[in-house]
């Protein structure tokens, strides 16, 4: 469903990632694991187009992406939740969903989404910005899922969010998956939330993939060497 190969991103002459591969299966979900500074971050923003890919290929479900623009990735079946959520503070619930809409050419939110986040569907008239952290977070998934993606990718999701709604996050991360047939890629520090979602976890450093164990083969005391400090 992506494969991503020999994928070379800098930043002006400071290379970042040294020709990475990754493959992602149809409905796998896969975690990219690696302190901060490794380069995840980085292969999220070149994914979706935000950083230019200085040489190699990205496709999605056979079709190159590498020299298309942001927004024809999103309309290719691309979503993107960024670090940081990046919601739109000032506009409701309601509206910051209807703008992942404007990619399926639908007007109104699809009830399936709220579904998966009834505590949307309480807050549909509530600003973006008046939002708890989790639920923000839920929005910035919500928003993706409207454009009705193929492979969706996250950006450090459980950054700032409470342990309790970290564990209500992976069960619908796993329900989306199931019920939408879709592909799961996602950036992340905290080992426990990867091995709870992911059916392979790859670790990052120094832009270079150095593990890509299936999740019950992972070494979590391995793992977790490359995650500290």
């Amino acid at each position: 469903m992506l494969a991503i190969s020999d994928l070379h991103v800098a930043y002006g002459q400071s290379e970042v990632l040294h020709g990475l591969n990754v493959s992602v299966a149809p409905n796998e979900i896969v975690a990219i694991m690696g302190r901060n500074g490794m380069g995840k971050t980085t292969l999220m923003k070149s994914l979706m187009g935000i950083l230019p890919t200085k040489s190699g290929s990205v496709k999605m479900d056979g079709a190159e992406l590498s020299a298309l623009p942001s927004f024809a990735r999103v309309a290719k079946g691309l979503a993107y939740v960024p670090q940081g959520r990046m919601i739109f503070s000032t506009m409701t619930v309601k509206e910051n969903i209807e703008t992942g809409l404007v990619v399926s050419g639908g007007s109104e939110v699809p009830d399936d989404i709220y579904e998966l986040f009834p505590v949307l569907l309480e807050m549909k008239g509530r600003r973006g910005g008046n939002l708890s952290g989790g639920q923000q977070q839920q929005l910035a998934i919500a928003r993706a899922l409207a454009t009705k993606p193929k492979v969706l990718l996250l950006d450090e999701p459980t950054e700032g969010i409470q342990p309790s709604i970290i564990k209500d996050m992976a069960r619908t991360l796993k329900r989306i998956r199931d019920e939408r047939g879709l592909s799961i890629v996602v950036s992340e520090q905290v080992l426990s939330f990867a091995l709870d979602i992911a059916d392979r976890v790859l670790v990052i450093e120094n832009g270079e993939i150095v593990r890509d164990d299936p999740r019950e083969l992972v070494d979590a005391a391995q793992v977790s060497k490359f995650l500290s400090v």
